[in-house]
């Protein structure tokens, strides 16, 4: 693993150790923080490379670092939380968080979900202007616009393009229907749930070698979507 640091935001000395314990050999150092002041504050002199926000801290509420950190800095944030609501994970979702994990934890599973943070890092940039974007025999070239499926096109209409290009945008993390919907049509009124399951299903129709058993756009029961990161093709 890269030198990384991590920031631990927690009101609780304990629960700083158990997470510092865990990242030990997992990153190059760890830095600590005890209330959402403080956290905010050495998020933005030290930009660590990820950050683990405990909810329950006594000065703000945790959604509230989440979203104030999400406005300037890009780094994961993996949420840690005794709560286990879906309604919960996704207000930290549409806040900004990448990741979830309820107290209390395994040791293990906090490791992979921190290493698989860190690895979505260290990935090349998904889509410089001119990329092909590669998924079996599907090909996306961003900066046509066009898609093909074994050299033939497929029509997509605008709002189909904008998504696609906002699930490509943030490949490999899951969105909440609302963060999608906001992004998409722009913060309009209407039912992100039901106007984002109708176009979802419109693009697998057209993208996915299977509709039913969808291999690039998956659904997050209870949250929203994520696209699987696919590959990038040079232009010959």
């Amino acid at each position: 693993m890269a030198a990384e640091t991590v920031l631990i935001i927690d009101d609780e000395p304990q629960i700083r150790r158990v997470v510092r314990h865990a990242l030990e050999g997992e990153v190059g150092r760890t830095i600590e923080a005890s209330t959402g002041a403080e956290g905010i504050d050495l998020a933005a002199a030290q930009r660590p490379a990820l950050i683990v926000l405990d909810l329950g801290l006594p000065d703000l509420p945790g959604v509230e670092v989440c979203r104030e950190i999400r406005r300037w800095s890009a780094a994961p944030i993996v949420v840690l939380s005794a709560r286990h609501s879906d309604a919960e994970k996704v207000a930290l979702l549409d806040a900004g968080a990448d990741d979830y994990v309820t107290k209390p934890f395994s040791t293990a599973e906090f490791q992979a979900r921190v290493r698989a943070q860190l690895r979505r890092l260290r990935l090349t940039p998904l889509a410089p202007a001119d990329a092909v974007i590669r998924v079996g025999d599907l090909a996306i070239d961003l900066a046509a616009p066009a898609v093909t499926r074994a050299g033939t096109a497929v029509h997509l209409t605008r709002t189909e393009w904008d998504l696609l290009r906002t699930l490509l945008r943030h490949a490999g993390r899951t969105l909440t229907h609302r963060q999608i919907f906001d992004e998409v049509w722009g913060r309009s009124a209407g039912d992100a749930q039901q106007y984002v399951r109708v176009y979802v299903a419109n693009l697998r129709r057209k993208l996915e070698s299977d509709p039913l058993r969808p291999a690039l756009i998956v659904t997050e029961p209870g949250m929203g979507y994520r696209l699987i990161r696919p590959a990038l093709a040079g232009r010959e």
